[in-house]
């Protein structure tokens, strides 16, 4: 069985990179949105409602549009940092994907607002559907990156979960009793 524990020593190569890239654009883009909501959580619950879900109650709406901008930013943050970057990315991924569902659903039902993504929402002349759906397709793709590829640059994930030497070994010594140890167990007869 193949270990798929990323090698803390391999220099990053330009997957690594890519996801490096893709926590910017992921992150900055959740701390952005919450940042344009988080100083009117009213204003927040008024996007929430423009979207007229039937199945969301009053309380329901107002509950929605007071932790979302809260939540966004402490996602974004996650991710930029780069801490828990796979399950971070996974839950970025998914909120894409209820965001992607919604403004599709207000497409779909006719109604003509503005996403309330990086503003207040609410009514609009000119809905931009497409443009956000297909926006948040490209979030949706680098949640999803790092939700497969969480081994990037400049990540906290790097210096938290960085494999730890047995007490008294360096990495360099540990790697010269670990080749000892194994010549002593192939013997003089036994091919290599």
């Amino acid at each position: 069985m193949t270990d798929l524990t990323p090698d803390p020593h391999r220099p990053f190569g330009a997957k690594d990179w890519i996801g490096l890239l893709a926590r910017l654009v992921l992150g900055g883009a959740l701390v952005y949105a919450a940042s344009t909501k988080i100083t009117n959580l009213d204003g927040s619950v008024l996007s929430v409602r423009a979207y007229q879900f039937p199945f969301l109650s009053y309380s329901m709406e107002k509950t929605i549009g007071y932790a979302l901008p809260v939540f966004e930013m402490v996602l974004g943050v996650l991710i930029l940092v780069g801490l828990f970057t796979r399950i971070a990315g996974a839950v970025g991924l998914l909120t894409m994907l209820v965001f992607i569902a919604g403004i599709a659903s207000a497409w779909a039902r006719g109604l003509s607002i503005d996403c309330g993504c990086f503003s207040q929402g609410g009514q609009t002349d000119d809905p931009k559907y497409l443009t956000e759906i297909i926006r948040d397709t490209g979030f949706a793709l680098a949640g999803l990156w790092l939700a497969v590829r969480p081994r990037t640059p400049f990540s906290v994930d790097n210096w938290l979960f960085r494999p730890i030497p047995a007490p008294g070994f360096h990495d360099s010594e540990f790697d010269d009793h670990h080749d000892a140890d194994e010549d002593a167990l192939v013997g003089e007869d036994t091919p290599r």
